[in-house]
């Protein structure tokens, strides 16, 4: 005699990772200095790096490089998985801001989009989102940005400044390779 269960059959749904949250400004022929804004869901840039270029990908071309400012970022890949493909993943120090994040593709060029941190607020976010997809305005820097937003809004970590400290590691006192290597630093991981 067959067994009779009150459970209903397994179905496999597949699994779908969340969007990014970014903002862009709509296409245009002259550039700014930034493209738009990314607020990712956390400091696993891994794993935020993938969810932002998967959804980059189909709009810009293939991403191919990936730039980032270590200040913020406790551990950089050197490459993430994009849709089917590895995307390398490099850092600078000086050269690039640190609230900001560079993407490359062999068919769109190069893309500039303000890194909102992911500690922010749903409203300064949005702010944020707002000022950096604009296409409208003079062209703003990402610090630029996140310091007015500081200033007018008090957000937390948005324009905060470095201590020294951290000027120190990461602006070219230090070596950020060592991030790599051995756990974060205590003062990129605290509760801000």
């Amino acid at each position: 005699m067959p067994a009779t269960t009150d459970r209903p059959t397994l179905r496999i749904v597949p699994f779908r990772a969340p969007t990014a949250r970014l903002a862009l400004k709509p296409v245009s022929p002259a550039r700014g200095l930034l493209d738009g804004a990314w607020w990712p869901r956390s400091r696993d840039l891994a794993q935020e790096l993938s969810t932002l270029a998967d959804v980059l990908d189909p709009l810009w071309g293939r991403i191919t490089r990936i730039a980032v400012n270590p200040m913020y970022w406790p551990v950089i890949p050197r490459e993430v998985p994009v849709n089917g493909h590895v995307v390398k993943v490099g850092w600078f120090t000086t050269e690039l801001d640190p609230h900001k994040i560079m993407l490359l593709s062999y068919t769109a060029g190069r893309w500039d989009l303000l890194v909102i941190p992911p500690e922010s607020s749903a409203p300064a976010a949005a702010r944020l989102m707002a000022a950096a997809s604009e296409s409208a305005g003079p062209p703003v820097t990402a610090s630029t940005l996140m310091a007015a937003e500081q200033v007018l809004h008090g957000s937390s970590e948005a324009g905060r400044e470095p201590d020294a400290e951290e000027d120190w590691e990461y602006g070219g006192g230090g070596t950020p390779l060592a991030l790599v290597a051995v756990a974060p630093p205590s003062h990129l991981t605290r509760e801000m």
